[in-house]
């Protein structure tokens, strides 16, 4: 009840502070006309749109619609205005508006679709996607982004438009672990709906929890976030949802060798309430095990169920549930067929989240409510009886409010947090551990931020959060700019992050499968200061180019103890990373072609203290690559539309990642009694060179996949076809250093689907 209660008590005390913030903001007197601009046919929202208000031909207000297709004009004399909402590929509204003095003006508005057929893979003119798109950190995703990525699902998944994105490096195709820009797993926010979701990917690297039916968007923040975010100090993975279908029942089911899925959406009560729900099952053992002729033994899959409300013009409540499962032998553990061995790796999210978006009718401000419970178990072991597990729990308020004031917006909020962390590690030759933790964080954050006419766009932003198991307060200053020149842009971010857990992995286990979560063991907290500056250019609306230079100083990490011992180990050493790295990216299009290149160049530096390094190397402290260290990157990525099929192909380069040689093994027997030495086995050791001083084989591989759509009376039938690793490029996934037993990546695979869609 002791945590529990500061929790409340402290969330509380934050509310207090929080009205005391948004009231007297609130009520400056201020002309605003303020809504939500949807499709018509769905009622989707419309991010992007432009709304401007004109008087005679004058120019008086514009803005943007964000991700839910929000818009505020602000700051404006009194007066009759023509009001004008334009988005590619929808008929415009003007509607005219009369304002009166501190008159607060509620417009809502539906477009309709335009009769001009659009390129649905190609969109021509001013593009905010795509992976020359620069901005300080940040891509944004769209569901026609990741459609052109080949892929073993026709329906598409977001993990391999990830994957595409230079400084983004996963362990190939087995495994569910990303690592950005030189960061950890465990160092990566990934939100769907403001819920946190600790482990997103599947244990096949193919696909993530997120399949591309259910996105509306996805920002990634590969560095330098802003205040917003939090309690992570590598990146942000931010997911949205699409709403589901307000006006009409829609679905999907595909079939393919890896997955099937089932989704069906539509209104509860028509124009105010839907429902969006998805499931995907694996069905490796039926499918694309005998394509490879080798054994498969993965099991995986998702569900997802969303519930949006319209509750009336100026509010809207949506819940969402999500729930995935994992199991598979990987690594050490993976066995050949026939083999006796049960250990296997799982995984289990659970996460339930409702969000509440309002427009208070007396203050010209945003509000918005988020309350939500993830879970995650992990476990690696006879299934019935494993050797490890790991449970994590843990539940997050969130208050945000963004109050506009013409060119200037300033957002704040509050934060609490509360995790409970168990942990039970045992298995041969395992030091055994187990132990219950209960942890708090409470904070706020503001940050102000204006667009200006000449194309300069800047943000100020300063977290405060409160670790209250560490009796410290951490104040964590951020700053992004952007300077728009209409084809040149420049942008740059700064910020100071935190993180209290870290997470705990085992290399034997295919680069950290399992992942025992811990609060920090020591007083000081990990930290980072992220530095990034980036160009871009646009050539003749066609051709994009960007380059990115980046910066990350790691203080305070933790990282397992060196140990010659063939064992997962909660043994921790103090360590300190610094990585530097820079992204060139090339974007081509036409009418009905979209060509990529991209080429990330990174280097990673850990440098670790640990009192038994000096009797290993004969100093107390080293310098090292850790395992993630993927020095180049290179992908080139190809789509091209003829005769109504869809052709993409896709090659990927990666550099060996760094590894730790071993030179020979040796036993020893512990003479603290007396022991029978020709009857004692002993223990087994390994001995090594210095730590990460080897490199594995490089890493390449070429997808091709063919696509054609046939409308039919009842709907759309889709046709896929393709083949993964082409060339059947014998890439490395997996060296145990105790056992020197190589696993490889998947071979050559042929691939194809059917996809079957009505009301869409």
């Amino acid at each position: 009840m002791k945590p529990l209660y500061g929790y409340i008590s402290a969330r509380a005390a934050l509310c207090t502070v929080f009205l005391a913030l948004i009231l007297p903001v609130g009520m400056v007197e201020a002309q605003v006309v303020r809504g939500f601009i949807t499709d018509l046919a769905d009622g989707e929202p419309l991010e992007g749109a432009t709304v401007v208000l004109r008087q005679d031909t004058s120019l008086v207000a514009g803005s943007a619609t964000d991700r839910d297709g929000f818009f505020a004009l602000s700051r404006f004399p009194v007066g009759t205005y023509q009001l004008t909402v334009t988005f590619i590929g929808f008929e415009s509204v003007v509607d005219t508006v009369n304002v009166r003095t501190g008159e607060i003006l509620l417009r809502n508005y539906r477009l309709a679709s335009s009769r001009e057929a659009l390129d649905e893979l190609l969109v021509q003119g001013d593009r905010d996607t795509g992976l020359a798109r620069v901005d300080a950190g940040r891509i944004t995703i769209q569901p026609a982004d990741i459609a052109v990525v080949p892929s073993p699902d026709v329906s598409g998944d977001l993990i391999n438009y990830l994957s595409a994105i230079p400084g983004l490096v996963t362990v190939g195709d087995r495994g569910g672990q990303l690592f950005v820009r030189g960061g950890e797993p465990w160092q990566n926010l990934v939100l769907l709906d403001g819920m946190w979701v600790y482990q997103p990917f599947h244990v096949l690297g193919f696909f993530s929890a997120f399949p591309s039916d259910i996105l509306n968007q996805v920002d990634v923040y590969a560095g330098g976030y802003g205040a917003a975010y939090g309690g992570r100090i590598s990146s942000v993975i931010d997911v949205q949802s699409r709403s589901g279908n307000k006006r009409s029942y829609a679905g999907a089911a595909s079939a393919a060798p890896f997955v099937t899925s089932v989704l069906l959406e539509g209104p509860i009560v028509d124009d105010r309430v839907s429902f969006l729900a998805s499931a995907r099952r694996s069905v490796l053992n039926y499918g694309a095990e005998n394509l490879v002729g080798e054994p498969l033994p993965f099991d995986f899959g998702d569900t997802f169920l969303k519930v949006h409300a319209n509750v009336n013009s100026n509010s809207q409540l949506s819940i969402t549930a999500l729930r995935t499962y994992d199991e598979g032998q990987v690594g050490a553990a993976f066995q050949p067929r026939g083999s006796n061995s049960n250990d296997v790796a799982s995984w289990r999210n659970q996460a339930y989240g409702l969000r509440y978006l309002v427009l208070p009718r007396a203050f010209p401000v945003l509000a918005e409510f988020l309350v939500s419970y993830s879970r995650l178990q992990t476990a690696v072991g006879d299934p019935n009886n494993p050797a490890r597990t790991g449970r994590l729990g843990a539940v997050n308020t969130n208050a945000n409010v963004t109050h506009f004031a013409g060119d200037l917006e300033i957002s704040w909020g509050l934060f609490a947090r509360t995790l409970e962390l168990t942990t039970e590690l045992g298995g041969l030759f395992q030091n055994v551990f187990a132990q219950r933790e209960f942890l708090t964080e409470v904070g706020m954050f503001v940050e102000p931020s204006i667009r200006l006419d000449n194309g300069v766009e800047a943000s100020a932003g300063l977290r405060v959060h409160n670790f209250p198991s560490k009796s410290r307060v951490f104040v964590e200053p951020r700053l992004r700019a952007a300077w728009d020149r209409g084809v040149d842009r420049l942008s740059a971010a700064v910020g100071v992050y935190h993180q209290e857990v870290v997470g705990l992995t085992d290399q034997r286990d295919a680069a950290g499968v399992f992942t025992a979560w811990s609060a920090v063991p020591f007083a000081r907290v990990p930290s980072a200061l992220h530095l990034i500056a980036g160009y871009s250019r646009s050539i003749k609306g066609r051709v994009d180019v960007g380059v990115e230079a980046y910066h990350k100083r790691l203080d305070g990490l933790f990282v397992p103890e060196w140990t010659a011992f063939p064992r997962f180990t909660t043994n921790l050493q103090k360590a300190d990373g610094r990585i530097w790295g820079a992204d060139v990216r090339l974007e081509a299009r036409g009418q009905h072609f979209l060509g990529t290149i991209t080429y990330g160049l990174s280097a990673v530096r850990y440098r670790a203290q640990q009192e038994s390094l000096e009797l290993w190397y004969g100093e107390s402290a080293i310098d090292y690559r850790p395992a993630h260290d993927r020095r180049h990157q290179v992908n080139v990525l190809g789509a091209y539309q003829v005769s109504g099929f869809e052709i993409s192909a896709r090659w990927q380069f990666g550099s060996g990642l760094p590894y730790s040689r071993s030179l020979g093994f040796d036993g020893f027997v512990l003479m603290n009694e007396p022991v029978d030495v020709f009857g004692e086995p002993g223990s087994r050791r390994v001995i090594y060179e210095k730590p990460y001083t080897g490199t594995l084989p490089t890493y390449h591989r070429l997808d091709l996949s063919v696509e054609k759509r046939f409308v039919t009376r009842g709907g759309a039938l889709t046709v896929q076809a393709g083949v993964i690793n082409i060339y059947d490029r014998s890439n490395l996934f997996y060296l145990d250093t105790f056992t020197l037993t190589r696993v490889n990546q998947l071979p050559l695979i042929p691939t194809f689907g059917l996809k079957y869609g009505f009301g869409q």
